[in-house]
């Protein structure tokens, strides 16, 4: 028998049915609200409305459970790459051995950008910020490469995907050498898409890198913790604009917008930053610890909260682990993460922090792998951006191919003033 919920208002009752999600999720299916009664809802920054069905990405914040089309995040970044991880959200199951050959090849072919594009890259200010940046170029690819002529719309679509996938890898790498002065390294046919990142970062022609196996790995796992995460942020903007039916690069790049802000992609450069000044001031964690606990301070410990995790964020135990095996196998020390290490156990048995469920979440230890592999700070959002990718194809893609699509409208409560006439300006006071 299908549940609904009574609203009463003004000696009327309206019903509306309840709807359930695989996992047991419930939500109250408001959709005729406004029609049958005049209201609308009020939920500023949308915490309890559900804004579409998916079967991409389901999380569950209270028991710190995160999975990829069913699949549990700890077995993806335990077994599988990044770019088999990317097949597995945009189409739904993990690939063949021949599927996935096929993929990692269109990668390698479509990896190269178009010359022209990089008068852009170095027409931009030196201190231009990597985001900015990483948006302009995105939304460029349109204009250098359009429609495809003689193609299905599956093949097209395909295509775009992959063109994305890997061209933003390859814009990234190359705007990093552009900003120090350096030449352009180009992606090489034989390395694996990590591994050809981080060739084409740090390669150089007086220091050629070397690949080391565990860093690739690292930064496998890295992407894939970031490969989707629901309806967040930046993916809640890739959905609104492309809504409007907009082309892909154009919703990729408002995703990246979205992305850049600190509380959300910027979360795990301003974690270091936080780290950084708390070992300038001594190391010492009681004035910072108590600055976060002062409701009138605006200071905050990042990396720890989350908007939808009431517990341990599952990433943050998988990246945790991870900071300790590549700082392990490079041999060296890294004070932040002693810091960080310290931190943690203190805001896991600190009452206020217990209370206010403010536990670690995946940006309190990626940025630490992040500078172990070298990556500059001012480039761990575009990191996260590249990572998060298969996660935003996967929801325009979802979208799109909704049959109940509609362009995104949200609604408001007018509070300003109500209807008065226009005053002549040499009436005004």
């Amino acid at each position: 028998m299908e549940q609904t919920v009574k609203i009463i208002l003004d000696g009327r009752t309206y019903e509306f049915p309840i709807i359930e999600g695989t996992e047991g999720e419930r939500a109250i299916d408001i959709r005729n609200l406004r029609k049958e009664t005049g209201l609308i809802t009020l939920d500023p920054s949308y915490p309890n409305t559900g804004s579409c069905k998916s079967s991409i990405t389901f999380m569950d914040g209270e028991r710190g459970i995160l999975r990829y089309r069913g699949i549990p995040i700890e077995q993806l970044a335990e077994q599988s790459s990044f770019t088999e991880t990317a097949y597995l959200l945009i189409n739904g199951e993990l690939p063949t051995r021949q599927e996935l050959n096929r993929f990692s090849v269109m990668l390698n072919d479509h990896s190269l950008v178009h010359e022209d594009m990089r008068h852009f890259f170095e027409n931009f200010p030196r201190r231009a910020h990597p985001m900015g940046i990483l948006s302009s170029m995105v939304n460029a690819l349109r204009a250098f490469y359009p429609e495809l002529q003689e193609r299905t719309e599956e093949e097209e679509i395909d295509i775009t995907f992959t063109r994305l996938l890997s061209k933003v890898r390859t814009m990234a790498a190359m705007s990093y050498k552009i900003s120090l002065g350096h030449r352009v390294v180009y992606p090489r046919y034989d390395l694996t898409y990590c591994a050809n990142f981080l060739n084409m970062m740090f390669d150089s022609p007086v220091r050629p890198y070397v690949i080391d196996p565990d860093l690739v790995q690292a930064l496998n796992v890295f992407w894939i913790l970031h490969a989707d995460h629901e309806q967040n942020c930046s993916t809640a903007a890739v959905r609104l604009v492309g809504s409007a039916r907009v082309n892909l690069y154009a919703a990729i790049s408002a995703g990246i917008c979205a992305l850049w802000g600190p509380l959300h992609g910027g979360a795990n450069q301003a974690v270091v930053e936080m780290l950084m000044e708390i070992q300038a001031a001594g190391g010492e964690l009681e004035p910072f610890l108590a600055r976060a606990k002062d409701r009138d301070d605006p200071f905050r410990l990042m990396g720890f909260g989350h908007r939808v995790y009431k517990t341990y964020d599952p990433r943050a135990k998988i990246m945790k682990r991870t900071a300790h095996r590549v700082l392990a196998k490079q041999k060296r020390r890294d004070p932040l993460l002693e810091i960080a290490l310290r931190l943690e156990e203190v805001a896991l048995t600190d009452p206020y922090f217990v209370e206010h469920n403010l536990y670690p979440n995946v940006d309190f230890y990626s940025g630490i792998v992040l500078r172990a592999m070298g990556i500059p700070l001012n480039m761990f959002p575009v990191m996260f951006a590249i990572g998060r990718l298969p996660g935003w194809i996967s929801q325009w893609k979802e979208s799109v191919d909704d049959p109940g699509w509609r362009v995104h409208r949200p609604r408001q409560i007018y509070v300003g003033q109500g209807k008065r006439d226009y005053v002549p300006l040499e009436q005004r006071g």
